[in-house]
C-alpha cells in the first residue's frame, strides 16, 4: 500500500464544511498515526476514501456514504452542484430553473438543500420538493415546470449505505428529443469537468434561503396526468402493494385508488420510509426474497396481483397467480412485464410508423416482433433510460431491470407509478373477461414464441474480477450456448452506426439463444442477460414449452459461469 499523503487528507479536513465529516476523517487519521492495534485498519479506509474522486458520469454521482472525495458526502455533493451550475450558467445563463427532489435515504434532504443553496447564490430560480417523493415525480416536475434542469437526489435500489445524484436536462438546456431525460456524453464529461474546476468546497458561494418549495401542487399535477392514462372500466382487483421501505408507498396507493383501484392492501412492514431497509436484504425487488412479504399476505387474502415499488419508485415488479409457480404465485420477469404494457400500446398506435418502440439490447428481442404486427418501429438502444428514452418518436420504452416508461411526453424516465396503473389496468381487464395474465403471456407466445429470458448477476467485492471475467469472455473460449454452436459474437466496445460504443458482448447462437454480457453500470455485479426462443405449435401444452425454455436457460447459464471463471 502506497503512503498516505497526510497532507493532502489535512487539506480536505480543512475545506470540508460538514462538522460530523471532519470530525469521522479526523478520527481515522489520529487512529493512524498512534500506530496501535487500529492502525492498519484506519490507514485502509483512509487510502479507500481518498483514492481518487467519486466521478460523474452519466448515471450522475453514485457511491458510499461517508467522509472523504471518494464518498457521498455533503463537500463532494457542495463541489458537484458547483459545478452544475457552472455548467449550465454556460449553457444557458445565468438564471437558468433548477428543479431539485430526493428520496428518504440518509443524507438526501441535505444534498438537495446544499443543491438548491448553491445553485441559488449563483442567481438561478431554485425550485426544491418540500418533502421526499419519488423519482418520477422529480422527472415530471421537470417539464411540467419547463425547467432547465433537475437533479434528483437518491440511490435507487442500491443498498442503505449509499446515495446517490442523478442529473436530467430540459428547457433551454436541451432542445431534441432527449429534453427531459437524464445525461448522456458529451454532458456528463462537460460537467465532469466543471466540477474538478471547484478548487475549494469552503469557497463555493452558497445561499441561506431564497429557492422557492415545491408543495402538493405538483405532486398533484403528476397523480392527475398518470391516473388520466387509466381508461374506462373494470377495477374489480385485490392488489398486495409494496414500496420496499421507499418513497413510493403513498404516491402508489393515491394513484391506485384515484383511478377506482379500491382493494389495495400494503404490506405495512415496508410502507413507511425507512433508509435502513430493515426486511430485506437488498432493497431491489429482483432480488430472491424481497418480495417474501408481499407473497405471504397476497396468499392470506387471496389477491389477484402483486405490486412492487423499488425505493425510489422508478422501478415496478409484479408478482401473479400462477398454477406453474411456487405456492400458485410467481414474479414474473422484467421483460415479461415489458412485452405485456408493449403489446398494449402497440395496439393503441397500430398503422403509425411514426410511433417508437423501444427498449435496450439487453432486453428481449419480443417487443421488435410486436412492434412489427402492430405497423409500428422499434428502435433497439444501449442500456439505460438516459438512451432509451431519448429515442425520437418514443411512445413506449421498457428494460428488463424493471423499467418501464409509458407516458414519456410527461416523464421522459422510467416511472414504476404509471407502470403500476397500467399493469393494474391490463389485470382487472383480463379478470372482467375470464382470463387471466397468464393467458395473455401464452397468447403473445403463441403468436411470436415463447421469449424466456433469465439473469445471471454475480455480485463481486474485488472490482477486479469483473474485467477479469470480461477478459475471459473476450479470450475466445466460448464457442457453444446449451450445446448450440455461436453463430456469431459483437465486441459492442467498438460501437457501430446504431450504437455508441459501450463495454459489452453479445453472444448468439445458430439456434436463436443470445447472451449479453456487461458490467453493471450502479453496482458491483457483472451481469449476463439470457434469451431463448421456443416455437409454439399449434395446441402445444404452454407448460411443457415453458419447461423446455427453462432447462435451456439454465444450460446456458452454466456455459456463461464455466465461461466467466470467476
Amino acid at each position: 500500500m502506497a503512503k498516505l499523503d497526510e497532507g493532502m487528507i489535512e487539506a480536505w479536513i480543512a475545506d470540508d464544511p460538514d462538522e460530523q465529516a471532519r470530525a469521522e476523517i479526523e478520527t481515522l487519521l489520529a487512529t493512524y498515526r498512534e500506530g496501535g492495534a487500529d492502525a492498519a485498519e484506519a490507514e485502509a479506509e483512509l487510502a479507500d476514501r481518498f483514492d481518487g474522486t467519486l466521478e460523474f458520469g452519466t448515471a450522475g454521482l453514485r457511491g458510499r456514504l461517508g467522509a472523504g472525495p471518494n464518498r457521498m458526502n455533503r463537500a463532494v455533493v457542495i463541489r458537484a452542484a458547483a459545478g452544475l451550475t457552472a455548467f449550465l450558467q454556460e449553457r444557458v445563463g445565468s438564471d437558468f430553473h433548477l428543479v431539485v427532489g430526493y428520496d428518504a435515504r440518509y443524507g438526501s434532504k441535505q444534498f438537495a438543500r446544499d443543491t438548491a443553496a448553491v445553485a441559488t447564490a449563483a442567481g438561478a430560480r431554485v425550485s426544491l420538493f418540500d418533502q421526499a417523493l419519488p423519482t418520477p415525480v422529480t422527472a415530471f416536475a421537470l417539464k411540467h415546470l419547463n425547467a432547465d434542469a433537475a437533479v434528483m437526489v437518491t440511490a435507487s435500489h442500491n443498498p442503505p449505505k449509499d446515495n446517490g445524484y442523478k442529473v436530467y436536462l430540459g428547457g433551454r438546456a436541451v432542445t431534441d428529443s432527449g429534453q427531459g431525460a437524464q445525461i448522456v456524453p458529451p454532458f456528463d464529461a462537460e460537467i465532469f469537468a466543471a466540477i474538478q474546476a471547484v478548487k475549494s468546497v469552503s469557497a463555493v458561494p452558497r445561499a441561506e434561503d431564497g429557492w422557492q418549495m415545491i408543495g402538493e401542487d405538483v405532486l398533484e399535477a403528476y397523480l392527475d396526468q398518470v391516473v388520466s392514462l387509466v381508461p374506462e372500466g373494470s377495477k374489480d382487483l385485490k392488489i398486495v402493494l409494496t414500496s420496499m421501505h421507499g418513497v413510493g408507498g403513498e404516491t402508489a396507493l393515491k394513484a391506485l385508488n384515484r383511478a377506482g383501484f379500491a382493494d389495495v392492501h400494503v404490506v405495512e412492514q415496508q410502507h413507511s420510509p425507512d433508509p435502513d431497509f430493515p426486511t430485506v436484504a437488498f432493497p431491489n425487488p429482483e432480488e430472491p426474497g424481497a418480495l417474501d412479504l408481499s407473497f405471504e399476505l397476497a396468499r392470506k387474502i387471496g389477491a389477484d396481483l402483486i405490486l412492487a415499488n423499488d425505493p425510489d419508485a422508478d422501478r415496478m415488479s409484479a408478482a401473479i397467480p400462477d398454477p406453474r409457480g411456487k405456492d400458485g404465485w410467481r414474479q414474473m420477469a422484467g421483460d415479461e412485464v415489458g412485452s405485456l404494457l408493449g403489446e398494449k400500446v402497440a395496439r393503441e398506435h397500430s398503422g403509425d410508423a411514426g410511433a417508437v418502440l423501444a427498449n435496450s439490447i439487453v432486453s428481449s428481442r419480443l417487443l421488435s416482433k410486436i412492434a412489427k404486427a402492430h405497423g409500428v418501429s422499434y428502435r433497439a438502444t444501449l442500456t439505460g433510460f438516459k438512451w432509451i428514452s431519448r429515442v425520437p418518436g418514443i411512445v413506449y420504452g421498457y428494460e428488463e431491470a424493471l423499467g418501464y416508461c409509458v407516458d414519456p411526453s410527461h416523464v421522459r424516465d422510467k416511472d414504476g407509478i404509471s407502470a403500476c396503473l397500467q399493469l393494474a389496468t391490463m389485470a382487472a381487464q383480463r379478470k372482467a373477461e375470464g382470463s387471466t395474465m397468464v393467458a395473455e403471456l401464452d397468447d403473445l407466445a403463441r403468436r411470436h414464441g415463447l421469449h424466456a429470458t433469465a439473469p445471471l448477476s454475480i455480485r463481486v467485492s474485488d472490482l477486479s474480477l469483473i474485467g477479469k471475467g470480461m477478459a475471459n469472455l473476450r479470450s475466445g473460449t466460448l464457442t457453444e450456448l446449451a450445446g448450440s454452436p455461436l453463430e456469431s459474437v459483437t465486441d459492442l466496445s467498438e460501437g457501430s452506426a446504431q450504437l455508441p460504443p459501450t463495454n459489452g458482448l453479445v453472444f448468439l447462437t445458430e439456434r436463436g439463444d443470445r447472451v449479453v454480457a456487461r458490467p453493471s453500470g450502479t453496482e458491483p455485479k457483472l451481469k449476463c442477460y439470457l434469451e431463448t426462443i421456443v416455437e409454439v405449435p399449434e395446441g402445444a401444452d404452454m407448460t411443457q414449452i415453458r419447461t423446455e425454455a427453462e432447462a435451456r436457460l439454465e444450460r446456458m447459464k452454466e456455459d456463461m459461469r464455466a465461461a466467466l471463471g470467476i
